[in-house]
């Protein structure tokens, strides 16, 4: 029987790195994205026995996407109907094409690809599961939160500029063009400059996992005429899949508390 992932991953790098990393593999069995036989989550098949295999691979892996080591295909950003489309006067920032982090979500959470399609699998004849409808071909059940489909315009918009543009990586401190946002941490981690929304009191020059994160995007992979690095909200702004509270949520929205750290109205 293959061993977990995880175990395999600690044993590799020794007991310091298993002690550190442990509550994250924690957290990340005991959610829906443990998608191996016994998970929480739906099973693609019933030869699944490794948890992190499902996205991510060691070798081979997806060289376009901007995630690390991801196992899945991306999909076309051109296949998706964005909020844009929907002509709001709310919407103040450009957006780019689908893409970043967010095609890596999507790679699973649209509907069209087998939850079970990686390039690497972790053993032979595991099944194809895919979504149609209300249920997979397995019969579980998919909710809407699971199935978002290909038509984005009832989700909240990604891709976008945040807080309506304003802030790049020549002027990282600027205020929004849109005042209603609040304005994000900057720093520069790894030679790139990175932006976030502090979720707890008092600002912090570090970037922690309930903050919320914004992705920086380019000339090469933003909006038309974009000439600088920008912030930029995707899904993984919101949601951590690698951890188990409800809809992956890097912070409660109890009170709007989560709709409140970006938009101050």
């Amino acid at each position: 029987m293959l061993r977990h992932a995880c175990d395999r991953a600690f044993a590799a790098v020794g007991l310091v790195l298993a002690l550190v990393a442990s509550p994250v593999c924690a957290q990340l069995a005991n959610s829906k994205h443990n998608l191996t036989s016994g998970g929480p989550g739906v099973t693609p098949s019933g030869d699944a026995e490794e948890i992190c295999v499902f996205c991510h691979t060691p070798i081979g892996a997806d060289a376009s996407a901007a995630v690390p080591q991801w196992n899945r295909a991306l999909p076309s950003p051109a296949m998706y109907r964005t909020y844009d489309t929907l002509g709001t006067s709310t919407l103040t920032g450009r957006l780019a094409p689908v893409g970043s982090v967010s095609l890596a979500c999507l790679s699973c959470h649209d509907g069209a690809q087998a939850m079970s399609a990686v390039i690497n699998t972790s053993s032979s004849g595991r099944a194809e599961d895919t979504w149609a409808g209300t249920r997979s071909a397995s019969g579980a059940s998919v909710t809407s939160y699971s199935n978002l489909g290909t038509d984005l315009r009832d989700d909240h918009p990604i891709g976008v500029q945040y807080g309506g543009g304003g802030i790049t990586e020549a002027a990282p401190g600027a205020m929004t063009n849109n005042p209603d946002f609040r304005r994000p941490q900057s720093a520069v981690l790894n030679e790139v400059r990175v932006w976030w929304i502090e979720t707890e009191a008092g600002a912090s020059a570090t970037r922690r996992k309930t903050d919320l994160s914004l992705y920086t995007r380019t000339r090469t992979d933003g909006y038309t005429g974009q000439t600088v690095a920008e912030p930029f909200v995707e899904c993984a702004s919101c949601h951590d899949p690698h951890i188990d509270k409800a809809l992956f949520l890097r912070v409660s929205n109890a009170r709007s508390a989560l709709c409140l750290a970006c938009h101050a109205i």
